[in-house]
């Protein structure tokens, strides 16, 4: 029968952060029969680019997947944090193995990109929104295996401590819960499972405080809990245990406005609505998609381009803005991607706002909208738990990641472990496309 590949994708691990948790007992157990390498993320060091080119083992260039959003320019929307399968254009590996072989048990546990996938147990968050108010509900399949998931540990998943400034390690707590349910009850034979915690304190302290630490102890402690539910179940000497990350954090002081400086130059425009600047779609000639340290520049018409690069370029804060032989080299030139990509220094990023007057911010910049927000807001973690809105105070933000890997800073980790890891030789670094025909290797599909 297939050997067991259980990966577990802890989002924000450094080469750093993974030495201190090699030092802790249950990842020190796991090193006896397992070694490392640093990973080389893709550009945007992001997300759902991340998972897409782990899984696929292909760039966004080929994927499609250029940032965590889209802007849908035959809507004029920009939509965040869209779960579907469909919109990765690669075959992921499971899929793959899956074909190869029908008898398979694969599932995927919260990843991005899995709604109506092709897997055989898959959870991920779907929160419907109701007359009466938000149902935290997760999506599953077989149909019925989340609210299985829900009796069996003995409460929901709660999407508070997924995100916003509620987001806890009880997030990711509840998710290897529900691994552990899995394993006990169907025994999955490749399985991918987000671990989301210690990304919300490296962005609300930075990744080199101490608080971190007290993060990494609960990843240990969870990582020890799932070792002894294969060893009860037997299946410990032939599995095989992957720990990866798609990125890891730098230390960031302040962020860049690219929009208010496309509005200033005058290739944005607002529509005025009870008093509140929306930002026009249709009608601004060039406008910003951040996402972290990463902005896709959409531009109308193509003689903007040059004076919106020179207008982005010299702005303090951007590290970088690539043109079209720039997307090529960093393997992003892809139709959703904007006609400008804008990369901040490293210890900067980019914040969605287009407004000189708070009081005429739209009305979801003061509330948690990870949705309609057109850029990626981390100070969402900093809500004001007696006003319930959201400060504008971008020094908050301490940590942030999406800029290529410099001096060492954003590499991502990938640590294999058991009996047929232990016969790996990894070189010094590995590049995160090349980790998934290795994973092949490990669930017996093919060699390396």
């Amino acid at each position: 029968m297939y050997p067991h590949v259980f990966c577990f994708n802890i989002v924000g691990l450094s080469p750093a952060l993974l030495n201190k948790l090699i030092d802790m007992p249950g990842f020190s157990g796991l090193m006896k029969t397992g070694q490392k390498t640093d990973l080389e993320p893709v550009f945007p060091c992001l997300t759902l680019p991340g998972q897409a080119s782990f899984s696929t083992g292909t760039y966004p260039c080929d994927h499609g997947i250029v940032a965590n959003g889209f802007f849908n320019r035959d809507r004029f929307e920009v939509s965040f944090w869209d779960q579907y399968r469909s919109l990765v254009q690669a075959e992921p590996l499971w899929e793959s193995m899956k074909q190869q072989a029908p008898d398979l048990r694969t599932a995927l546990l919260f990843c991005q990109n899995s709604l109506y996938g092709q897997a055989d147990f898959i959870v991920t968050p779907k929160p419907m929104h109701t007359d009466e108010g938000l149902i935290q509900w997760c999506y599953s399949k077989p149909v019925g295996l989340y609210e299985g998931l829900v009796r069996d540990i003995g409460r929901p998943f709660n999407l508070m401590d997924y995100w916003g400034p509620f987001a806890s390690s009880n997030a990711s707590q509840w998710i290897m819960e529900a691994a552990i349910r899995l394993v006990e009850t169907h025994q999955p034979h490749f399985m991918v499972t987000y671990i989301p915690h210690l990304d919300y304190s490296c962005q609300k302290f930075g990744p080199h405080d101490p608080r971190v630490d007290e993060d990494l102890k609960i990843i240990d402690q969870m990582m020890a809990e799932f070792m002894l539910a294969l060893e009860k179940k037997g299946l410990r000497e032939n599995t095989t245990i992957c720990v990866f990350s798609e990125y890891s954090l730098s230390p960031v002081t302040e962020a860049v406005l690219l929009n208010i400086a496309l509005r200033r130059a005058g290739f944005l425009t607002v529509r005025d609505i009870e008093n509140r600047e929306y930002l026009d779609f249709e009608m601004s000639r060039a406008f910003a998609m951040v996402d972290h340290q990463v902005a896709h520049i959409y531009i109308r018409d193509k003689k903007d381009i040059a004076p919106v690069k020179k207008c982005i370029e010299t702005l303090a804060g951007v590290n970088r803005v690539l043109d079209e032989t720039g997307k090529k080299t960093f393997r992003i030139d892809h139709e959703r991607s904007g006609e400008l990509v804008a990369v901040s220094d490293p210890d900067k990023w980019f914040a969605y706002y287009w407004w000189d007057n708070p009081e005429k911010a739209p009305d979801f910049a003061s509330h948690i909208d990870i949705h309609r927000k057109p850029g990626y807001d981390p100070l969402e973690l900093f809500m004001d738990l007696q006003t319930f809105k959201i400060p504008q105070k971008t020094n908050l933000i301490k940590g942030s990641h999406g800029a290529p890997p410099r001096n060492g800073e954003g590499m991502a980790v990938l640590m294999l472990s058991g009996k047929r890891a232990a016969s790996l030789s990894l070189p010094k670094t590995m590049k995160m496309v090349e980790v998934s025909p290795i994973l092949r290797t490990m669930a017996g599909f093919s060699d390396v």
